[in-house]
């Protein structure tokens, strides 16, 4: 079995992610390819990540893609996650990860909405708002949920959901259009707020699309994105791949057999697994010139793997709030030594978690110099702020 060092997987990541400044992308499609998809729960994640990976992008850049080009759409799937996918991946994820996440939270919603009183039965209320939300849509309207929720009856209703200081009555609106969203007939549409928020309009994928190609097969799904995250991440384990697609492990090595995929040996983490033409198994993974970069919260580099310690190191309590949330991240020759943050003024500062060389150092400041002047005082928020990023902006 032919054996896979740690280097060599840091090395493969700086190629293939596009981080390695010799080794960044042209366009944010490029940049996105390259990671199978990129995580988009957190606006600005996708933004940051298309930055840390494409010299001299633009937000206009991104935003082409997004909004006019539509060459990346935004969908949920793995993980009940959302994440811009390119695409022509989006038929392989709606008829597998987006198919099963769909289902669990329809069930979810049925039973959320009898248990509040909105309906006796769960299921034929949903199918009434489902339809009454795409009937409305039919036109080829682009609207917000606020306004779906004044124009639409149906969305009227209000759930209370959680219990003691967790209580909580919310609309009922948003989970409607996240179910239609995940079934891929809705959108997200152009952003109404800055692209530091995120404040979608909802159209169909109809509308949206030129054309929408009928979802996969789930098992020829589930290939299609094993296939494309061995090219991006592997080698990986049986456990990475399950973690990463939010799918059972019965799904994964199905997945496995149908793509041929091969074995090697990883240093801490076992047996891994990478395609069968790849070229780490004719010969070594070449040396990469020492890098840095900074990645932002929820990064997909540093949220690809469940097993990290090749490139993470002793660093997931500082860098990962207790839900497994990535902080930002700061990298120096294919393994984090810290994070970074923004002070009052916008600037960005390292918080760095071991020593590193001279070189190193100058690298990582030189990185932040240039965050800092991209983002032009424009500070980035967030909902899961690591303890090692907190610690970088305390007194």
């Amino acid at each position: 079995m032919r054996q896979v060092s740690d280097a060599e997987r840091r090395a493969r990541l700086a190629r293939r992610h596009a981080l390695a400044p010799d080794h960044r992308v042209a366009s944010p499609e490029a940049a996105t390819y390259a990671m199978t998809v990129l995580h988009a729960t957190e606006a600005p994640t996708v933004y940051l990540s298309l930055w840390a990976r494409v010299d001299a992008l633009t937000i206009d850049d991104v935003d082409r893609a997004l909004y006019d080009d539509r060459t990346l759409v935004k969908q949920l799937a793995m993980r009940r996650t959302l994440f811009v996918f390119p695409r022509d991946l989006l038929p392989a994820a709606w008829g597998s990860a987006s198919a099963r996440v769909a289902a669990m939270h329809q069930a979810q919603l049925a039973k959320v909405v009898e248990q509040a009183g909105l309906a006796t039965d769960g299921a034929a209320w949903l199918a009434t708002a489902r339809a009454a939300v795409l009937a409305h849509l039919a036109g080829g309207a682009e609207l917000s949920a606020q306004q779906l929720r004044e124009e639409v009856p149906e969305l009227a209703g209000r759930l209370d959901i959680g219990k003691g200081k967790y209580a909580a009555n919310v609309s009922v609106a948003p989970r409607v259009l996240t179910q239609l969203a995940v079934e891929g007939l809705l959108v997200r549409g152009h952003n109404a707020g800055h692209w530091r928020t995120a404040r979608p309009r909802w159209t169909l994928t109809r509308t949206w699309l030129d054309e929408v190609p009928a979802p996969a097969k789930e098992r020829e799904g589930y290939a299609e994105l094993v296939r494309r995250w061995l090219t991006t991440f592997g080698p990986g384990t049986e456990a990475d791949l399950a973690w990463w697609l939010g799918a059972t492990k019965g799904a994964v090595r199905a997945a496995l057999a149908d793509l041929g995929a091969v074995e090697v040996g990883l240093a801490d983490a076992g047996t891994g697994w990478v395609l069968p033409d790849d070229p780490l198994l004719e010969a070594p993974e070449p040396p990469v010139e020492p890098w840095a970069a900074l990645l932002p919260v929820l990064d997909p580099t540093v949220m690809g793997w469940k097993e990290r310690s090749f490139f993470l190191g002793p660093h997931a309590p500082a860098l990962f709030d207790t839900n497994g949330n990535a902080g930002t991240t700061a990298w120096w020759d294919g393994r984090v030594v810290g994070c970074w943050a923004q002070d009052p003024d916008g600037v960005v500062v390292l918080n760095l978690l071991e020593d590193v060389a001279e070189a190193g150092r100058r690298a990582l400041v030189a990185e932040a110099e240039r965050l800092t002047a991209w983002l032009d005082g424009h500070r980035v928020s967030t909902v899961y702020p690591s303890p090692a990023m907190k610690q970088a902006l305390a007194p």
